[in-house]
């Protein structure tokens, strides 16, 4: 069994390297998906991620 972790700052990069991910010849087992914000000053900052569990 093994982890693949991605991280990326908006919704559609997230996606779209979840996707290529899945194109590779894998056995998925499990999709954990979290979304993080920080406050810097008057920004607000985002990181969504991804744990995929495979074989």
């Amino acid at each position: 069994m093994k982890v693949k972790v991605i991280d990326e700052e908006c919704e559609k990069d997230l996606e779209n390297s979840i996707n290529s991910f899945l194109n590779e010849s894998i056995d998925v087992i499990d999709i954990k998906y979290q979304v993080s914000i920080a406050i810097n000053g008057e920004e607000q900052l985002y990181c969504f991620s991804a744990m995929i569990i495979y074989h």
